[in-house]
């Protein structure tokens, strides 16, 4: 018997992929905004962490039927 397919798109390394875009762009954003109102650190990595917390939600949402 041979394994059911998955569907395209559900690889782990897309889920990977997906936690790490999201935590450089709002890590990036923060520091943007931060450089603005001369709090770039801080902010930066306030959205580091803000990052880490979409990442996961994006990946739950889009994997939530596997």
């Amino acid at each position: 018997m041979s394994r059911p397919r998955r569907p395209a798109g559900s690889d782990p390394a897309v889920a990977g992929s997906l936690i790490v875009a999201s935590i450089i762009l709002c890590a990036g954003i923060g520091f943007g905004i931060g450089a603005l109102v001369g709090l770039a650190v801080p902010l930066g990595i306030a959205g580091l962490f803000a990052g880490v917390a979409v990442g996961i939600v994006l990946v739950i949402t889009r994997f939530r039927d596997l």
